[in-house]
């Protein structure tokens, strides 16, 4: 097992089975994401409504409700990491609920009005995003979510973020590099 897959492993799950850690996954970002969903156990919902075609059904987000002895889990942090297939996040309740707030996310208005499509869960889009954001924002983004976790520019690197009365918090935690074997 590679050392970033067991410092995560150690990180949300440390003595025992959670149900409070998800991932939003990105289907364009890698063909596996879809196949490797569709072929675990792993508890999964699409972020977008209604039927789809097979191509957006491929690249469109997903929220999964991550567990490391899934099979699905473990391809996510083995190969995913570092290649920006999502986020993790840590939320109390049902995926259902989560469900709805996360795609109230999706849209967003640019300044002449268009409605665009906001890819929140890219990394590399979070990390940019949640620091810019006034308290009210904040609250927005987090509802019931206690934390956003991503990868950092640096895959060595996983950033935590926390919403607390207003401000953001952000902590780094170092993740092994990949290439060490434990």
């Amino acid at each position: 097992m590679t050392s970033h897959v067991a410092a995560l492993r150690d990180y949300f799950w440390p003595d025992e089975p959670r149900t409070d850690i998800y991932a939003i996954v990105d289907g364009a970002r890698d063909r596996r994401i879809f196949s490797n969903l569709v072929n675990s156990y792993a508890n999964s919902v699409c972020l977008y409504r209604g039927d789809l075609h097979p191509e957006l059904e491929f690249a469109a987000p997903y929220l999964v409700q991550v567990d490391f002895d899934d099979r699905f889990t473990q391809s996510l942090i083995r190969d995913g990491w570092g290649q920006s297939w999502g986020v993790f996040l840590k939320c109390p309740g049902g995926i259902e609920r989560l469900r709805n707030h996360l795609r109230s996310l999706l849209r967003v208005e640019d300044e002449a009005g268009r409605k665009l499509v906001f890819r929140y869960y890219d990394p590399r889009v979070l990390r940019a995003y949640l620091p810019t954001c006034l308290p009210d924002e904040l609250r927005t983004v987090y509802g019931a979510i206690e934390s956003f976790y991503t990868e950092g520019e640096n895959p060595e690197e996983m950033l935590v973020f926390q919403h607390e009365r207003g401000r953001l918090l952000t902590s780094t935690v170092p993740i092994a590099p990949r290439s060490q074997e434990t």
